[in-house]
């Protein structure tokens, strides 16, 4: 059964299941929303399952701030090493990441709350979604999960608690960005020494430009096993 087609189309839907993930729709807040598009533009995107725009707006960011080097300069400036920051920076890129970063924040503030009102709107008219559907490749289904199994999980390894609620690209795209950053950063070798007791080698080994996305990057895996579980 196709529940999107005559006679059970509606103007608006709840959810969608399909063999690439479960997407649905339902309340934020939208300061919540924009402030994980302020820690790391996209990712404000990703939390309302718009998965393409937040991709761009993520590798965007990385790229950028490569170029500038600003998480370097962030760590100087921590380190009360305000000229290195400033020899580290390079002010040609400058212009081209903060309207980037501020329409980040400013369209996924606007987004949530256009969501919202089609969430409200959807419930009034008693809308309706595929809770299952069944194809060559796999049988796809809706049913209720617990987050703290898929919290779990991601604690091994990330992306396999998104695997768990069926959020297939969106673990996709995390387990890929998740071993790059690691690998860049070099923080197991870190470990490594640092187990060893080689402290020296352990913060030499560290690549701290690469190393400053991985805070973002775990408390946002944190705060989105519970949102995605239906």
């Amino acid at each position: 059964m196709n529940n999107f087609s005559a006679p059970y189309r509606a103007r608006r839907y709840l959810a969608f299941v399909s063999m690439f993930g479960t997407t649905q729709i339902h309340k934020r807040n939208p300061y919540t929303i924009a402030c994980w598009s302020m820690a790391f533009p996209g990712f404000g995107h990703l939390l309302l399952n718009k998965f393409i725009r937040g991709y761009a707006l993520v590798l965007w960011e990385i790229y950028i701030n490569q170029k500038i080097h600003l998480n370097q300069a962030i760590i100087h400036s921590f380190n009360g090493q305000f000229q290195a920051a400033r020899e580290v920076l390079d002010p040609r890129f400058m212009s081209l990441y903060i309207p980037v970063y501020l329409f980040a924040i400013w369209d996924s503030y606007r987004t949530t709350v256009d969501l919202n009102k089609m969430y409200v709107l959807a419930r009034r008219e008693n809308a309706k979604f595929n809770e299952f559907t069944i194809g060559a490749l796999e049988v796809n289904y809706l049913d209720k999960r617990k987050p703290w199994v898929a919290v779990l999980w991601s604690m091994g390894l990330p992306s396999v608690g998104q695997l768990y609620l069926h959020r297939i690209v969106l673990a996709t795209f995390i387990l890929l960005s998740g071993i790059v950053i690691v690998s860049e950063s070099h923080i197991v070798l870190a470990m490594h020494d640092l187990i060893l007791g080689d402290l020296r080698s352990s913060k030499r080994a560290l690549n701290a430009q690469w190393l400053l996305y991985l805070p973002s990057f775990l408390l946002f895996l944190r705060f989105l096993m519970p949102t995605l579980a239906p």
